[in-house]
């Protein structure tokens, strides 16, 4: 049953007025795909196609809703945790410790080409600590996360034992048969992972935004065993070190123009997949890029062939691939320059943040501010509107997120209610004059901030925690 959701509707205030319309049409679009199951809810992808439970979607819609309150990421947790992986099942690609990528329902199940209970995804497993981890830093109750720890352990192990058994140590895929998915990461469709000379990948594929998502989980998932007097923490981290270690030898490809950029991804021969496109952006923040290559990364998706002026695209526009309303080839997702803004605010690319966010109120002010799941990535000139993709999921759980995860980039929230501190690092230039954001909850309590001239006034926050408000980081 979808829409009986009653999700916390913080107040916003924006010299911006388009901001305030689209976090408000965004948190009506979560509320209307909130999916009650037994005992737990969780955001459907989208509709009208995948109003169901996608492992990767919910995770990532998840996380982007935690300033609406944790309850639903708790919930979408153990959920994904009740159906983790348990045998090894080449027909569901299911194997010990994995998230689920996908569940059907109904007449769809009948179609013949994927299982009703599908494994087929690379990244919702190390997906699934961090969102955990962010969870439990936003406030998550302690019951809930110790029950979880044991399935945090069994996905690290995954990690480790099955995403990544080969010498290379890098997390990849490959289908284990007809019909399943040829592509496993968020860019699933057949011709997403290319070269830049618009071949396409063979696989098994190592993708570089996975690897730094399961850098980054090894590292939550270590804090969090420490945190609860579980071993291994150090494992982890000794591991992560390895994996950033080989990733830094790998992935990086010089370029004395403009500083470097990570492949796309790593081919079944070991070869550099060397498309520019936005998985790149999905690295930032994350630990596993030198800070160098973080400002090399920036300034590479800054450039007019990545920034549409609606947003970030899929793949650069200088691509022989590139096709403006392909699906990954060229399109603008809403979640996809969301989790770009994120990660540019995080290493202080301020005003490459800033522009991204103006290009996506920009699209929403011609689609009623429903950002749906993807539209075209054509250039923004006077006059023009985007383009619709004739099959986009509107409303969609992850484009409406991005708004939610948008808010929280501008002006930094980053609590650690276990610590109690509440960290704030708002962008500088701040893309607003003003903006006010009242009635957040957080650690049984509200957080309310006005930001004016770059200025953060804290205007309400939880007693137990530490407030401390951080320079620009650039």
């Amino acid at each position: 049953m979808t829409g009986v959701g009653s999700l916390a509707r913080p107040r916003i205030t924006c010299s911006d007025g388009r901001f305030e319309q689209l976090l408000e049409r965004s948190i009506g679009d979560l509320d209307a795909l909130l999916v009650h199951e037994g005992p737990y809810r969780y955001f459907a992808a989208g509709t009208p196609w995948f109003l169901t439970l996608f492992g990767r979607d919910a995770l990532w819609s998840a996380m982007m809703a935690l300033p609406l309150g944790v309850e639903v990421a708790g919930e979408t947790l153990q959920l994904l945790a009740h159906n983790q992986g348990a045998v090894y099942d080449a027909i569901t690609e299911e194997a010990p410790g994995k998230i689920l990528h996908e569940v059907r329902h109904g007449p769809q199940v009948d179609r013949g080409d994927l299982p009703p209970r599908y494994f087929g995804t690379i990244d919702a497993t190390p997906l699934f600590v961090t969102a955990v981890a962010r969870a439990w830093r936003w406030g998550l109750d302690d019951g809930t996360v110790t029950a979880l720890l044991p399935h945090v352990e069994r996905a690290l192990a995954w990690m480790r034992d099955d995403g990544a058994p080969d010498s290379n140590g890098f997390l990849h895929y490959a289908a284990s048969g007809e019909g399943r998915l040829a592509n496993q990461g968020w860019k699933d469709s057949e011709d997403g992972i290319c070269f830049a000379d618009g071949t396409l990948a063979d696989a098994p594929i190592a993708l570089c935004e996975v690897q730094g998502y399961a850098y980054r989980a090894a590292i939550d998932g270590a804090a969090m065993l420490d945190a609860h007097g579980r071993p291994a923490g150090e494992q982890w981290r000794a591991w992560a070190d390895r994996l950033r270690a080989r990733f830094q030898a790998a992935f990086w490809i010089d370029d004395p123009d403009g500083g470097g950029f990570p492949a796309l991804a790593l081919d079944g021969a070991g070869r550099q997949v060397d498309a520019v496109t936005s998985n790149a952006a999905h690295l930032l923040g994350t630990g596993i890029l030198e800070p160098w290559q973080e400002a090399a990364v920036a300034a590479r998706l800054a450039r007019s062939d990545m920034d549409s002026g609606w947003g970030l695209r899929t793949l650069s526009s200088n691509a022989p691939r590139f096709n403006p309303l392909s699906y990954h080839g060229g399109s603008v997702w809403p979640h996809d320059t969301a989790i770009a803004i994120d990660g540019l605010a995080r290493i202080g690319a301020d005003d490459t943040a800033s522009h991204l966010l103006r290009g996506l109120l920009a699209a929403g002010d011609h689609l009623g501010f429903r950002l749906p799941e993807l539209f075209g990535g054509e250039q923004r000139t006077e006059g023009t509107r985007p383009l619709p993709y004739p099959s986009a999921c509107s409303p969609q759980a992850w484009a409406a997120g991005a708004a939610l995860l948008a808010l929280r980039a501008v002006v930094g929230i980053e609590p650690d209610v276990p610590a109690g501190v509440l960290h704030l690092r708002p962008m500088d230039p701040a893309p607003f004059a003003r903006l006010t954001v009242e009635g957040i909850p957080l650690a049984a309590g509200k957080l309310s901030l006005h930001l004016e001239d770059g200025i953060l006034q804290v205007l309400e926050a939880p007693a137990q925690l530490q407030v401390i408000l951080h320079p620009a980081a650039g």
